[in-house]
């Protein structure tokens, strides 16, 4: 009998089609833009980013899949150990950024395609919660890091003046 394997996709889809539209954003950023930051008051260092550094902040956020990853799956993904040695929240240009999120993503494919449903309810240990929390815990965490930050890139957009819409930001089914 095999495991099942009904959520895994599904998450996966999810975090594909998030991926797409932060791609499509990358498109639109004026590359002479990258160093321009917002000018509003913010609680949070986070919001306050240039757009160069979120762009490398949003590699943070597909290296915490790769990381929850590797750690499911042990030395079936050790290959994932180098993906340490790459920075991540740093200043970013637009290419830079296309590639690397194209190379987490086909590492997390290949994560993804280790995953069960059963795999999801393990308990990870991690730097936030040593004790563990389960694995889908920290795939939807990762999922709503990720698109807050998208959400973040288009508000810097936004504000910049590139006209966006909410086709921009989503992806449309069945229209």
């Amino acid at each position: 009998m095999t495991a099942a394997k009904v959520l895994p996709p599904v998450i996966l889809a999810k975090l594909r089609e998030e991926v797409d539209r932060t791609e499509h954003l990358l498109a639109l950023i004026p590359p002479d833009q990258l160093d321009w930051r917002p000018e509003w008051p913010t609680p949070q260092p986070s919001h306050g980013l240039s757009i160069s550094r979120l762009l490398g902040h949003l590699l943070t956020c597909l290296a915490g899949f790769c990381a929850a990853l590797h750690a499911a799956h042990g030395d079936r993904l050790a290959h994932f150990t180098r993906l340490r040695e790459l920075p991540v929240s740093h200043p970013c240009g637009i290419d830079e950024a296309r590639q690397r999120i194209r190379d987490y993503m086909t590492h997390i494919d290949e994560g993804f395609a280790l995953l069960t449903d059963a795999d999801l309810a393990r308990s990870i240990p991690t730097v936030f919660v040593p004790e563990g929390e389960a694995l889908l815990t920290l795939l939807l965490g990762n999922l709503e890091h990720f698109i807050n930050h998208k959400y973040q890139l288009f508000s810097y957009l936004k504000t910049l003046g590139v006209p966006l819409g909410t086709r921009d930001l989503y992806a449309w089914r069945g229209r």
